[in-house]
């Protein structure tokens, strides 16, 4: 079994590699199709390595839907034909900064 610090790790470094992706902002992320296969492929294993966090490290963290995080994945890796570029980037604005912040806590408190 890994060590759940490393999803801890990997999450933050899906990210960094995100903002990285989207620095430029909206309109470069909604014309570049590499942008956005490389934004929605990190969202999805980042999604995906929040799974292997323990419940007990969640749950000192509501301000995050962990649950809704999960669900985001299976959307993102099942019905990809019905991804819109509205929500990816909604998500991106919106959601992962809150939950930057709360894997950077998790990371100095476990």
């Amino acid at each position: 079994m890994k060590d759940s610090r490393l999803y801890l790790v990997h999450i933050a470094d899906c990210v960094d590699r995100i903002e990285v992706y989207t620095v430029e902002g909206k309109a470069a992320f909604m014309a570049d199709t590499k942008t956005q296969d490389a934004v929605i492929r990190n969202l999805e294993v980042m999604c995906e390595s929040t799974r292997q966090l323990p419940d007990a490290w969640k749950a000192a963290h509501i301000e995050v839907d962990w649950r809704q995080v999960s669900d985001f994945r299976n959307f993102l890796a099942h019905q990809y034909l019905d991804v819109d570029l509205e929500i990816i980037w909604n998500v991106v604005a919106n959601y992962l900064p809150q939950l930057k912040a709360a894997v950077d806590a998790m990371q100095i408190e476990f």
